[in-house]
């Protein structure tokens, strides 16, 4: 292997791993009973089994590899753009152009041929066009549903979201498949049982 594209293959992993630091607005309960915001890198991991859960669940004949990949990258953008919360309007108007700006620097980072290769997955995902994108899509909404609901709310309570609020983001992974449609609903109603989510 060429020590240049060495170099820049283990410079892009550094830079990746600053995704550890990108805080998201989730909540991660801790054994006493407190809690700390969780990072994008974790939701990657806690993404990828979901997804490894549900692949043989779901009607459509997934590539599990493919969504795997889409998962690894899909939030690597948060590295230069930040997280954006999906209840918050205001960042959500800006979030396309500055991850579309993020996307250069970060898959910059790596030789042509694998920063094309890494972007491409990161535009599939976003693109929901594809069965595998949709797929991880609702993995991705469903996680961050689930993390929400481990830890009673929290998150939702500090930012004044209701049930109603989170429909229109929940809505499509609900759609993509019954399985979906299933374990979010299920999660909508420990939501309501515990009084986490207003109407």
């Amino acid at each position: 292997m060429d020590p240049a594209r060495i170099e820049a293959m283990l410079d892009f992993l550094a830079l990746a791993d600053r995704l550890k630091t990108v805080e998201r607005r989730g909540r991660v309960p801790l054994p006493d009973g407190t809690t700390r915001r969780e990072n994008s890198a974790e939701h990657c991991w806690n993404l990828a089994l979901v997804a490894l859960l549900l692949h043989r669940e779901v009607a459509a004949e997934i590539d599990l590899g493919r969504v795997l990949s889409m998962i690894a990258v899909h939030d690597l953008v948060e590295i230069e753009a930040g997280d954006t919360y999906a209840y918050d309007p205001a960042a959500r108007l800006t979030q396309a152009a500055r991850e579309a700006a993020a996307a250069e620097l970060v898959f910059g980072a790596l030789p042509p041929d694998l920063g094309a290769r890494l972007r491409a997955l990161w535009e599939e995902f976003e693109a929901g066009e594809t069965a595998e994108a949709r797929f991880a899509m609702g993995c991705d909404r469903l996680q961050g549903f689930l993390q929400n609901v481990l830890s009673e709310g929290l998150a939702w309570k500090e930012h004044g979201v209701t049930r109603a609020d989170t429909a229109p983001r929940m809505q499509p992974a609900m759609a993509a498949d019954p399985a979906f449609a299933a374990l979010i609903g299920a999660l909508y109603a420990r939501a309501a049982a515990g009084g986490m989510l207003p109407e």
